[in-house]
């Protein structure tokens, strides 16, 4: 069976391009490894659209699929796909949803799966808090709840 994805290191990429492409025709993806660097991926473009179409595809249909009245059938599969969407409240998992309807529909259109990627992790990480009372009592202790997103720490020189 072939490889779906392989590793190669980024200055083997550098020293041999042709033969780091060419085996993109044995692999879908080829991860760069970088050592002081996060890594890269280097895929075939014919790929990325491909995975493009399956991702308004599918954005197109959960939209559909809850304008259609199939909301239930939806919250019950995004338990399945997401089984942390248990700890939400009911009121959070609407919300959810329709950020994720949105969301998925816009990042399609842009073809970047980033804003995704990013509502599942913040979504992830209140799911999270509740599931844990003494995070939530916590959160709860403050006079307005969750202060929202905090910057990361400057780095120090």
């Amino acid at each position: 069976m072939v490889a779906v994805h392989e590793e190669v290191p980024f200055s083997e990429f550098l020293h041999r391009p042709g033969a780091a492409a060419e085996r993109l025709n044995e692999v879908r993806t080829l991860r760069l490894r970088r050592r002081d660097a996060d890594d890269l991926a280097l895929v075939r473009a014919d790929q990325v659209e491909r995975e493009a179409i399956v991702v308004d595809f599918t954005a197109r249909l959960l939209a559909g699929l809850v304008r259609s009245g199939s909301v239930e059938a939806v919250r019950r599969v995004l338990q399945e796909a997401l089984p942390w969407v248990t700890f939400l409240p009911e009121s959070d998992v609407d919300e959810l949803l329709s950020e994720l309807i949105t969301v998925a529909q816009g990042a399609a259109s842009l073809e970047n799966l980033s804003p995704i990627a990013t509502l599942l992790g913040q979504w992830r990480h209140t799911a999270e808090i509740y599931s844990d009372p003494a995070l939530l009592e916590i959160i709860n202790r403050e006079p307005d709840g969750d202060l929202g997103m905090v910057d990361p720490p400057e780095e120090r020189q």
